[in-house]
């Protein structure tokens, strides 16, 4: 999927780097529970979503009708 997309996509993540982001690394499957984030051009996080189970995750349409309303604001 990454390599779909015009965006920088993150994924495999280290015990290293989930103790650089101050996220909770899970010992007994070895992963760092999943981090969401949406970021505008300028480096600024506008949402964001951790979970710590199988459910709870940022759902696309929900980002796509974020980003419209924000472009709205901006006009």
């Amino acid at each position: 999927m990454a390599d779909e997309v015009s965006y920088p996509v993150s994924y495999g993540a280290t015990i290293a780097e989930a103790r650089l982001l101050d996220s909770w690394w899970e010992e007994r499957r070895g992963i760092i529970q999943p981090s969401e984030f949406l970021v505008n051009r300028e480096g600024k996080i506008l949402t964001s979503s951790y979970s710590s189970g199988p459910i709870g995750r940022i759902n696309p349409g929900d980002v796509v009708k974020m980003i419209n309303y924000i472009e709205s604001l901006n006009k």
